[in-house]
């Protein structure tokens, strides 16, 4: 069974009285593991596309399907709830927790998933040191660089090893070596633990290690080119 299909997605905004077509009638399959990205210009749908995908963002017409769910018919609660377990988030805005440091962003989702504190701790402690923040971990995010802030929001997206991790321009805010890095955990992850990651990206890095690529331009896909193994 694949595991996201798309068929036929628009997504419409209004704007000043003026209608917005940022998605028109794309169509699109994944299978559970890949490692893809959608790549095209600031304002051609990439990201709206990703939060549909992710329930963030209804569709206009059009459905999206993750693991046998119909994204655009699910209650909010419902919604919520396959997020919490299912999906990992990297958003190109960190959301993180302000009043919370670098362990407890990291932490909240395993919180919200019962998990107990021992290994609560343990996890995030881990992943924290794997992205390069083991020294950070008491720092609140206004005491972190923008760069740290996006690797603790990695982190936090990683820890409970969802079956699919979303990630909005991921490597945005990072230099090209701190970038390489984040991307080489999350390939390592994606083989060892079949977790599907699907990028919105401009960035040549990212396309460069995606198995799969997918151009978007005014809302429609021009091109869609998988890379030989």
């Amino acid at each position: 069974m694949k595991h996201i299909v798309i068929h036929e997605l628009v997504k419409d905004y209004s704007h000043n009285k003026l209608t917005v077509k940022a998605v028109r009638g794309v169509t699109l399959e994944f299978n559970k593991g890949e490692f893809s990205a959608i790549a095209g210009p600031s304002g051609s749908g990439k990201t709206t596309l990703l939060n549909m995908i992710g329930g963030l963002d209804r569709p206009t017409s059009g459905t999206v399907n993750v693991a046998g769910n119909d994204m655009g018919s699910l209650s909010s609660r419902e919604l919520s709830d396959i997020r919490l377990k299912n999906i990992g988030f990297i958003f190109q805005a960190y959301n993180l927790i302000p009043v919370l440091n670098a362990i407890e962003n990291v932490e909240y989702i395993l919180l919200l998933q019962g998990i107990i504190k021992e290994e609560r701790r343990e996890r995030s402690s881990e992943i924290l040191k794997k992205v390069g923040l083991g020294d950070k971990m008491s720092r609140l995010p206004g005491d972190l660089s923008g760069g740290e802030q996006q690797r603790v929001a990695v982190a936090r997206a990683m820890v409970s090893e969802p079956e699919l991790i979303l990630a909005d321009e991921p490597t945005a805010n990072l230099d090209q070596k701190t970038g390489a890095a984040l991307l080489d955990l999350m390939k390592n992850l994606n083989h060892e633990k079949k977790i599907t990651f699907l990028f919105s990206t401009h960035d040549p890095m990212v396309m460069e290690r995606a198995e799969r690529v997918i151009q978007l331009s005014d809302g429609l896909i021009v091109s869609d080119t998988v890379k030989p193994l």
